[in-house]
């Protein structure tokens, strides 16, 4: 029986307070309203902006659903809804695509003004939630909320792709993987036979690899503290794995040394102050840093 034009009640992890356990919640969720899209998510990462949420670091109203990271199948659609149809698989995107602001229509910008990033309103572009739990509204989260069995986007924050993707897969692509990989590709724009050293062997630093591979980089130095990461790290394509504990001295050095001066490209994919400055201080004088 469709349900397209009905609420769908289904499971989903609601964020009540900040630093507090979510809560498997059965909620309503409302049909998609003029250009809007509703989806039946299949498969979603946790990525650490989420946890920015949940700590109160990255802020969001409350109570919400959140989640970005995701992959799904178009359940129903709205009125005016051109580019994907029931039935299409899609990637849920947390920075939306208008087409028609300055920077959609600039060849090297991707942030959106109609983004809900930077200034979290927890609605869809009308002002309003198609959440509902135990009676009270819930709030959306950077317009995807993707911790959800359904969701409501708005139609410039999805992206259809190609029917025979592996859902449990590419959901990544919609903040790790194009993280990871953009920073290397479109970012740093990597080079031709330059060197990289990646310092963080995570989804996102696998990611920074796979890109610094395919823009040509002749060494890929994998830096991590965990040794158990290698052996993936090599298969995405770096060329050498090193530990800091395995060295007396700064890696820093141990890395000019390797390369003879220091590094073309350096990425830090840590979030740590430390790794930071050893990013930027293995880098020959001349490189650049990310």
């Amino acid at each position: 029986m469709s349900t397209a034009g009905k609420v769908i009640k289904c499971k989903a992890a609601v964020l009540w307070e900040l630093k507090k356990p979510f809560s498997i919640e059965e909620v309503e969720v409302a049909p998609p309203k003029a250009n809007e899209v509703r989806i039946k998510m299949v498969a979603t990462g946790v990525c650490r902006s989420d946890d920015h949420a949940i700590n109160g670091s990255l802020f969001t109203p409350l109570p919400a659903i959140i989640g970005h990271e995701a992959a799904g199948i178009v359940e129903s659609i709205g009125e005016g809804v051109t580019t994907v149809k029931p039935g299409d698989k899609v990637i849920p995107l947390f920075v939306p695509q208008c087409g028609k602001c300055s920077p959609c229509k600039h060849p090297e910008g991707n942030f959106c003004l109609k983004n809900n990033v930077t200034k979290p309103r927890g609605t869809l572009m009308d002002g309003t939630s198609r959440f509902t739990c135990r009676g009270k509204p819930i709030y959306h989260f950077i317009g995807t909320s993707t911790f959800t069995q359904y969701t409501v986007v708005d139609e410039m924050s999805v992206a259809k792709i190609d029917a025979d993707s592996p859902l449990e897969k590419v959901c990544l692509i919609g903040c790790g993987f194009s993280t990871g990989y953009g920073s290397a590709v479109k970012v740093a724009k990597v080079t031709q036979g330059s060197t990289c050293a990646v310092f963080g062997l995570g989804g996102v630093g696998l990611s920074v690899i796979m890109g610094c591979k395919a823009a040509g980089a002749a060494r890929i130095i994998a830096v991590d503290i965990n040794k158990d990461k290698f052996v993936k790290a090599k298969e995405v394509g770096a060329t050498e794995c090193i530990n800091p504990r395995d060295y007396e001295k700064p890696i820093e050095e141990v890395l000019k040394e390797m390369s003879g001066g220091g590094v073309d490209f350096s990425f830090e994919v840590v979030g740590r102050f430390d790794t930071m400055v050893c990013t930027l201080k293995c880098l020959e004088i001349s490189a650049s840093a990310f």
